[in-house]
């Protein structure tokens, strides 16, 4: 994800947010303002985000909840848990405040993150805690 970033960035030349280092800083009780722009604070959140919601995936794949449409629920997942920080620490506005365009593009890296995740966590990891039990919901 954050190499589709910087590349995506390059293109379009759209800025580096800093909204997931302030989210972080304030979790740990701190109090940035909405100009600093810690590169290492912005990595560690995106790669520990990355990191907890990989392992949920992980899970997921050794349960049984695999394949695309699993690729989309874990994508909306992604962007519910950055946009809940962001927004409960007060250091984000909400998505629907954005120009359409940096919506799509949260989008598009959230389910790149998602598939790429997805994809590897259903080859690498057997459904062995999928319950055989019924075809149905009921």
């Amino acid at each position: 994800m954050t190499a589709g970033e910087k590349l995506e960035q390059r293109l379009t030349r759209r800025p580096s947010s800093y909204v997931p280092a302030r989210a972080l800083l304030t979790l740990l009780g701190r109090h940035p303002d909405d100009g600093d722009q810690p590169p290492g604070w912005n990595h560690a959140m995106h790669w520990g985000t990355g990191a907890v919601l990989g392992a949920l995936r992980g899970v997921w794949s050794v349960t049984g909840l695999r394949g695309p449409m699993v690729h989309t629920r874990h994508t909306a997942t992604r962007l519910a848990f950055d946009q809940t920080l962001e927004n409960a620490t007060g250091v984000g506005s909400p998505p629907r405040s954005w120009p359409a365009e940096e919506q799509v593009v949260d989008v598009l890296h959230k389910a790149v993150y998602s598939v790429v995740t997805g994809i590897v966590a259903d080859r690498w990891i057997p459904p062995v805690l999928e319950s055989p039990r019924g075809v149905s919901s009921h």
